[in-house]
């Protein structure tokens, strides 16, 4: 099965200094930052997909590009632009979608077949997903009851996927793309997912995505799987878009899902309270140590006059030289324990990590793994603090999750691993 990772032009600066949090002064971002998977010697995903709507900064897109970027992207193709050519592992597949979440409150995409298709010929992907009108609503029950029990803008979204899969199917191969075309089945309950799949393999589609699941639960996600296996053809093959659940990854494959994307372990890094750093038997949660003049709810109380900006600051900077201390061994847990607390009671008042920076600290999870970031950066990656550690201790979630996934499907467990943990599948089925 591959796993696909979603670009919202998350990169890291090589020359970032984490102790005086200086950067080159000659450094380009896209020339000298790099993507995950030029960060590690080991693979971390098998593709990349890239959005439209991102590209485009359509309302609700993350990662928007720049009028540069966008430009260079179509000019020079996404394999040179992600320079997924250059690197020591396999090349990656590029998979290009029109971004459906990013104008899922529009009656209409925003896009049409012929504008879809030319952004996929510019930029030379290997897959192109059909333009597609995105269903939030799922209920079961509907499967029980007549067609008009369904509301009306909901069968028309999956009514205007189909034909734009017919559209999107007869152009890219009366064109002759070498583009590998991808249908997009739309549905609110197992039987109407069903009826979808079967509709684009009338239309000719063996390689069809199932979307609108990102808010369901894994049983909702099983029962729709369930349905569509029971009346697809052999040899279709499914990709699940935006969907992350690894306790359930074998299952996904026994029904015929070859592929799925998701950014749930970057996003986890820094939008998750608690599970921000995954192990194999389990997540942590990071040590909050937020900077002074980067935190605006600290900034907000210090121009009101409630924090002293200096004492702030001061606090902040010895929690940094007590964890580099701890690090190597040269500092007490319980100093550096004390100190955090005194710093969050200043940036975080009525709030307290007091309990899982105990933990965290106490286990040392960052000693125990072998990726390439934290070798290299030791604690530094546990300190929920500014995106270039952030970023990172996400691309250090994706080397493990990866490697997850990876053993779920063979059987077998990664080093240290604990099958039975809650905490490791309540993290990672996220």
């Amino acid at each position: 099965m591959k796993f696909f990772f979603p670009d919202s032009q998350d990169l890291v600066d090589p020359s970032f200094d984490f102790k005086t949090e200086r950067r080159s002064a000659s450094r380009l971002r896209h020339r000298d930052d790099l993507y995950v998977h030029e960060v590690f010697s080991s693979p971390v995903c098998d593709g990349l997909l890239v959005s439209k709507g991102i590209v485009d900064g359509l309302s609700g897109g993350a990662g928007k590009y720049s009028m540069a970027q966008r430009h260079r992207l179509l000019r020079v193709g996404v394999k040179e632009f992600f320079r997924v050519n250059r690197c020591d592992l396999s090349p990656l597949l590029l998979m290009g979608d029109c971004g459906a979440f990013t104008y899922v409150r529009e009656k209409l995409p925003p896009y049409s077949v012929d504008e879809v298709l030319q952004f996929y010929t510019d930029c030379d992907f290997d897959i192109g997903i059909s333009v597609d009108h995105v269903i939030l609503e799922y209920q079961p029950r509907w499967d029980g009851a007549t067609d008009d029990a369904v509301p009306v803008n909901v069968r028309e979204r999956q009514q205007i996927t189909l034909e734009l899969a017919a559209e999107f199917f007869g152009k890219s191969r009366s064109s002759k793309l070498r583009l590998q075309p991808m249908g997009v089945a739309q549905g609110w309950s197992p039987r109407s997912y069903a009826r979808a799949v079967a509709e684009l393999e009338k239309i000719g589609y063996h390689y069809i995505a199932v979307g609108g699941m990102v808010p369901l639960k894994t049983t909702e996600i099983l029962a729709s799987l369930s349905e569509i296996s029971r009346s697809k053809r052999p040899d279709t093959q499914l990709h699940l878009l935006g969907v992350t659940r690894t306790d359930a990854i074998s299952e996904f494959e026994r029904l015929g899902v070859v592929s799925f994307d998701s950014t749930s372990p970057l996003r986890q890094a820094f939008k998750d309270d608690k599970n921000n750093y995954y192990m194999p038997d389990r997540a942590f949660t990071a040590i909050r140590v937020p900077q002074v003049e980067g935190n605006p709810e600290l900034q907000k109380r210090i121009r009101a006059g409630a924090v002293n900006q200096r004492h702030a600051r001061a606090l902040e900077l010895r929690c940094l030289e007590l964890l580099r201390q701890y690090d190597t061994d040269t500092a007490e847990l319980e100093e550096v324990l004390a100190s955090l607390d005194e710093y969050e009671a200043v940036h975080s008042p009525g709030k307290t990590f007091s309990a899982s920076n105990r933990e965290t600290l106490g286990a040392k999870p960052w000693r125990r793994c072998p990726c390439t970031i934290c070798r290299q950066l030791g604690i530094q990656v546990l300190l929920f603090r500014g995106a270039e550690r952030n970023r990172r201790r996400g691309f250090h979630n994706l080397w493990v999750f990866y490697r997850q996934v990876q053993n779920e499907l063979a059987g077998t467990e990664m080093e240290g691993s604990d099958r039975d943990a809650s905490t490791a599948r309540a993290a990672l089925a996220y």
